[in-house]
Parts: structure tokens; sequence; C-alpha cells
């Protein structure tokens, strides 16, 4: 029997996501609801880091350019967040090259551009 790594790490997190979707809606930027979510992060004491770069090598040579993750979450939790109609296909595998390049088991891909929030979980 499988079991969910981090279960209780992403229901808090989603729980926080929640928070910020029913008292903002949808409509706004993805700055705006990550704003809104470090909130909701910080008062559940939930251990995170805004916009960590993480550096990208090619056969060895680090490449000039990088990837900024919008959170990762107590280390072991690459959370990225849209605001867009609907999740795609490439945002999973964008959010995949993420925990690729961070070393990261565990994705979290959230959207509050939809009437009702909407998450994917993204395992490596």
């Amino acid at each position: 029997m499988n079991t969910l790594i981090y279960k209780q790490e992403s229901y808090d997190i989603i729980g926080a996501c929640m928070e910020v979707h029913k008292e903002l809606g949808k409509g706004f930027s993805e700055i705006v609801y990550g704003d809104a979510l470090e909130i909701e992060l910080k008062n559940a004491k939930i251990n995170y880091k805004r916009e960590v770069k993480f550096n990208i090598k090619y056969k060895g040579t680090l490449l000039p350019h990088y990837y900024v993750s919008d959170f990762i979450i107590d280390n072991k939790i690459v959370l990225e967040i849209k605001a867009i109609e609907s999740l795609t296909k490439s945002h999973v595998k964008q959010t995949l090259n993420y925990l690729a390049a961070s070393k990261i088991k565990l994705g979290l891909l959230v959207n509050f551009g939809e009437d009702s929030l909407t998450y994917k979980r993204i395992l490596l």
C-alpha cells in the first residue's frame, strides 16, 4: 500500500492556499496570491523560503540562467503557484523540471485562477 509523502505538510499548505482563495477569489495576478500566501504560511507557522534560485548544469557546466521557485516549504516541497484559466501538462512538466533541478521529491502545483482552487501533487 502506497502512502503519500509529506501528507500532513501538503494538507497544511493546501489549507493555506484555500484560505487565500476563499478571501481573494480569482482574478488577481500570481504575485498578489504569493504575497497573501506568505501571510498565511507565516500565520500557520509553516517554514518556507520564497523565490529560491536554483542553478542548472548542462554536461557539468553551470548555465548562466537559473530557475526561481515560488516557494520551498521546509526544504522538502516545491510549491509552484499559478493564476491562470486552467493548469496544463506543460505546467506539470515545468514543476517536474523544478523538482529535478532542486533535488526535491514533491511538488505542489496550485492554481488560484479558477472558480475553485485547483492543485496537483507531483512526484519526482
